[in-house]
């Protein structure tokens, strides 16, 4: 073994060339990975198809961008990843070029958590590249329709932004591909498109219905004078309202919902919100209307929501109610199945909660529906129902981490619970959906594991119900705190606010008006506050919804949302609510100050979202407020440093995109900060002087929680729409961060690495990877580490070698790299040092030399005259139990063995060389005078049989004949070393006698192996040699 004598090992930092801001370019190689879950997906809110191919669909997620399938629904993928928005409200492939694709942002759902768009993107390579097309002002797009006649004729529904009420809403046209747009139709400047639908055998005739709406942050208000049914005859240059005189109920009208029956196109349905909710149909094309069912259970289940409705292609009496379930009428909608084809309970395998459906014009058996929890496809018109669990679209709240190994991730998701999964696993294939637990029900929000046994934790959902869960029974309870008498009625935001403290995990914290605390994990309660909101009434108001009262749970206001125990103070609280009010109390609840009106700039009202109290100084806290809800689209992050005395506005609007939603501090690293906006994660370098986005294959995509694994330098990102994302690398943002990088080469910290017992580690379930019917999200590579390392200018040409170190300075493995990227870069070591690969062995990427023993290694790295170095701690597997006496005697053993095989192969490719030289010789014979030669062609074939003898001997004889699967049934040499390699690739116990047995036998086979090879070169073949010497030919060189 090569024994290195390193001088010293320091890190010197002058001089750093590494502006501390961050610079996207130098940190390519930074991945940001996916982790899921998929098995519960996130609101769809379109799906269209390929006419002439049915296999190619693509879908648009509410807040997780656009996905296509090419193979009829099994695998999936993400095309809108590069656009800067990923809340989508419209998809649509043009009919006569299906490489022509519209989509249009912003959910026209206009619900508590729905998301905004940018605007109209246009595709004209099947959507590999988009294009922003106009409408950027528009916010929410609900329906696209292309003349299947005249692409460059398109229809765009503006839904329009449900917060501030403005023009830029109704329908708009586009005659030229979308490069100008016209207004066509528009009422008021609160309503917008609800629905539109073209008639299929007429593209000039278009329905539209209009549809007035408010939002609030305290109210929500459906229908009004601008909504109304209206019917177009020549493509929007004129329209007409229908209304009394036609059928359609009189008043104020709300959301309507309207299909065409493409078998009859005088067959109009209308769902229509209005003072009586009710089902409408025409026999006449839409001219003359007669009210058909009313019943509330069919008619009368939130319309703002969801007031779809969609006809068999060749049945114009089968109608599709798209609510929350899937209802179906036989007979033009006068009556209902009592039996949903989904119902509502998601006993069907998919989601309830439907907004989006298509059918197979050509097939009316095929179709597909999109709601709150994903797709659901079927082939035989509902009796059966395929849900893809490949689109991770989940919309989580908050997220939170454990301390396991490997740690778990946690989520409250919209609409589909609490659930957690692993950040990574140590089985081969990526983190199946399978993985994921179920927690607790309801809408998720906080979920919690206790730190000191992760089985165990608290979840939130919505009406401010809180649980403790139990991960392993699945069993959980209701630990709601309760109102303090019967006069008081507790108000619990639908995302109510809830902390651990940090000192003591049998003490939380949840805010209703008041600040609850418990100090026994919930089993009692009591009130360390007063009201700490507004307390207004006009903002508690119980008829809400306007036409349809809508009380979900989600209407309380005057609530506290966030609720930050300082991890430095023990009675250090802050607080803030969803009335714009922040809160501080530091003597545990005794008396509290309120110091809004020390935040300057702070919006009257807006939304107090989260504060995180300082690892570095009590009075130092960070403040996320948002304002969305009152039309206001700027990020407000704001910065105190003495308890709230005076504030500073830390992020303007110029300086990222879109709306704050969360902050982190790195516990480590004070200048690092990460921020999550309504369109994507940002990052800075210097405490918030300067921002940049973090892409690095993330989306812009609405990130709404962070949190960091400390002990992995991990950063965790919950995604409202993408699901969860890892950052496994924080030390080397810390390093940077800190400019501790070096002008040329920098050898970066390392984490952990653990020595991951195990050799075909299977996953549950099916064995095999790489399949598209499941979604895998990406895991860290185990039985391996990722060296980390920064050069500040590449050098052409030049190798990096990496060369590993135990503890006695001697180098045990040597890996290296070609492709140098300017910045950050890794190199893998797969935790093993060098030994003798048997000529002939099953090797793979995966296939490692002797593992190493847990301990501290040097890495040395050595690039262009440059070198530096960083360490890194392997530590054993802590799913068994460390016997350090037992791991060593298994390297002596394992080292051992690699004597005889280094020696056995040496000797084996010694007999290579020797083949190959013999061969050499017998084709110049070929080449020259062959009667000159016959001695020599007989002596070179016979050293040729008895090279081949040696290898019969060492590996057992091959037969003659041809072969398609073989392998020797005799005791050789080969057998008995890849038997004791084999054995002694993972133990658990000491080396027993008969593995110590095992090694002596291939020792034994080897030594006499090795004495018939000494013999045949000291005798046959250097009398061969001597011959082919003494002969005109040249002896062929053995190498």
């Amino acid at each position: 073994m090569i024994r290195l004598i390193l001088l010293a090992l320091t890190f010197t930092w002058a001089n750093s060339s590494f502006a501390q801001t961050y610079q996207p370019e130098k940190f390519q190689n930074l991945v940001i990975r996916n982790v899921g879950p998929a098995n519960m997906s996130g609101r769809i809110t379109s799906i269209d198809v390929v006419d002439n191919d049915t296999k190619t669909i693509y879908v648009g997620a509410a807040s997780g961008g656009v996905w296509k399938s090419e193979n009829g629904g099994t695998a999936w993928r993400s095309i809108f990843d590069d656009a800067p928005t990923q809340n989508v409200g419209a998809v649509a492939v043009q009919p006569d070029n299906p490489s022509v694709v519209w989509v249009g942002t912003g959910e026209g759902n206009p619900r508590n958590s729905m998301n905004l768009g940018q605007g109209l993107f246009r595709s004209q390579d099947a959507g590999k590249t988009w294009k922003l097309v106009g409408l950027e002002k528009t916010k929410t797009i609900h329906r696209i329709l292309i003349d299947p006649t005249d692409g460059n004729v398109v229809y765009v529904g503006v839904m329009g932004d449900p917060f501030s009420p403005n023009e830029y809403r109704g329908v708009y046209k586009t005659t030229d591909g979308g490069r100008t747009w016209n207004k066509i139709l528009f009422t008021n400047n609160q309503s917008g498109v609800g629905d539109m639908v073209m008639d299929p055998s007429n593209p000039q005739k278009i329905f539209v219905a209009m549809y007035e709406h408010r939002r609030t942050p305290y109210s929500f208000t459906s229908g009004g004078l601008g909504s109304g049914l209206f019917v177009t005859m020549d493509g929007g240059e004129n329209w007409q309202q229908l209304g009394e005189e036609n059928g359609l109920p009189a008043g104020e009208l709300g959301r309507i919902g309207v299909a065409i029956a493409p078998s009859n196109s005088n067959r109009v349905y209308a769902k229509v919100e209005a003072k009586k909710n009710a089902l409408y149909r025409s026999e006449d094309g839409g001219y003359t209307w007669e009210m058909i069912n009313d019943n509330p259970k069919f008619t009368n289940n939130r319309p703002f929501y969801f007031q779809e409705l969609a006809v068999d292609p060749a049945d114009e009496n089968r109608l599709y109610n798209i609510y929350q379930p899937l209802s179906v009428s036989y007979d033009g909608g006068e009556s209902f199945d009592p039996v949903p084809m989904i119902p509502a309970d998601e006993t069907k395998g998919i989601h309830a909660d439907f907004h989006a459906f298509w059918v197979d014009p050509n097939d009316p058996e095929f179709f597909i529906i999109g709601g709150d929890g994903g797709l659901g496809i079927t082939h035989d018109h509902g009796k059966s129902w395929y849900f893809p669990e490949t689109i991770p679209v989940a919309q989580f709240y908050h997220i939170a981490v454990d301390n396991e190994m490997p740690y778990n991730v946690y989520g409250g998701m919209q609409d589909n619970g609490n659930w957690s999964g692993p950040g990574y696993v140590w089985k081969r294939g990526g983190i199946r959906t399978l993985y994921w637990q179920y927690l607790v029900g309801g809408d998720g929000f906080y979920i919690s594991p206790d730190s000191a046994n992760a089985r165990f934790g608290y979840g939130t959902s919505q009406n401010g119900d809180l649980y403790r869960y139990d991960k392993q029974t699945g069993y959980y309870q209701s630990i709601k705190p309760p109102a303090p008498d019967l006069e008081t009625r507790l108000r619990f935001n639908w995302n109510a606010g809830f902390a651990r403290d940090p000192r003591d995990q049998d003490v939380a914290y949840y805010g209703s008006q008041f600040v609850h605390k418990t100090t026994d994990r919930g089993a009692t309660w009591e009130i360390i506050s007063p009201d700490l909101t507004t307390n207004n009434p006009e903002q508690q108001k119980q008829d809400y919804g306007g036409l349809t009262i809508d009380a979900s749970g989600a209407e309380f206001y005057n609530a506290i949302l966030t609720i930050a125990p300082s991890p430095l103070e023990e009675e250090t609280i802050w607080v803030g609510t969803d009335d714009g009010q922040v809160q501080l109390t530091r003597n545990g609840g005794q008396d509290w100050k309120n110091i809004t009106a020390n935040v300057n700039g702070l919006p009257e009202q807006a939304w107090v979202a989260q504060i995180q109290a300082s690892r570095y100084d009590a009075g130092t806290a960070w403040m996320v407020v948002n304002n969305y809800r009152q039309g206001d689209y700027a990020p407000y992050l704001y910065l105190t440093r003495d308890y709230g005395e005076s504030w500073e506005r830390i992020v303007e609007e110029q300086d990222v995109n879109g709306y704050a939603l969360a902050v982190i501090q790195d516990p480590m690293e004070p200048n690092l900060v990460f921020l999550g906006t309504e369109n994507g994660l940002w990052i800075s370098m210097d405490e918030g002087e300067s921002w940049t986005q973090m892409k690095n294959g993330f989306p812009s995509v609405s990130t709404m929680d962070l949190a960091i694994q400390e002990r992995e330098s991990a950063l965790i990102i919950g995604t409202f729409g993408r699901a969860i994302w890892v950052l496994d690398d924080l030390l080397t943002l810390r390093e940077a961060a800190a400019e501790r990088l070096n002008d040329g080469l920098t050898a970066l910290p390392m984490n952990d690495a653990v020595q991951v017992k195990g050799l075909f580690i299977a996953p549950p379930g099916n064995i095999w990877t790489g399949f598209h019917t499941t979604f895998e999200g990406e895991s860290r590579p185990f039985q391996k580490t990722k060296i980390p390392f920064y050069v500040n200018e590449p050098v052409d040409t030049a190798q990096l070698t990496a060369h590993i170190l135990n503890t006695d300075g001697e180098e045990i493995q040597t890996v290296s790299a070609d492709s140098i990227v300017s910045g950050l870069n890794y190199i893998t070591w797969k935790l093993d040092e060098k030994s003798t690969e048997l000529p002939g062995a099953y090797v793979t990427d995966e296939t490692r030399r002797i593992p190493v023993l847990p301990g501290t290694y040097t890495i040395a790295l050595d690039y262009a005259g440059m070198k530096d170095a960083t360490r890194v701690k392997v530590i054993p597997d802590p799913r068994f139990g460390y016997q350090p006496v037992v791991e060593e005697a298994l390297y002596v053993l394992r080292k051992q063995l690699d004597t005889s095989v280094a020696t056995f192969s040496r000797s084996l490719n010694q007999l290579v060389a020797s083949d190959t030289t013999a061969q050499n010789v017998l084709l110049q014979i070929e080449e020259s005078d062959n009667q000159k030669y016959t001695d020599l062609r007989q002596q070179s074939e016979s050293i040729r049989g008895k090279i081949k003898s040696l290898n019969d001997l060492a590996k057992g004889k091959r037969p003659e004949k041809q072969v398609g699967a073989w392998q020797s049934f005799e005791t050789t040499a080969y057998s008995k070393v890849s038997d004791a390699l084999q054995a002694l690739q993972a133990r658990l116990y000491m080396p027993s006698e008969q593995d110590r047995k095992l090694v002596g036998q291939a020792e034994q086979l080897v030594g006499e192996f090795q004495v018939e090879v000494k013999r045949f070169y000291e005798e046959d073949w250097q009398n061969y040699r001597q011959v082919v010497e003494e002969s005109s030919l040249g002896f062929p060189s053995e190498e």
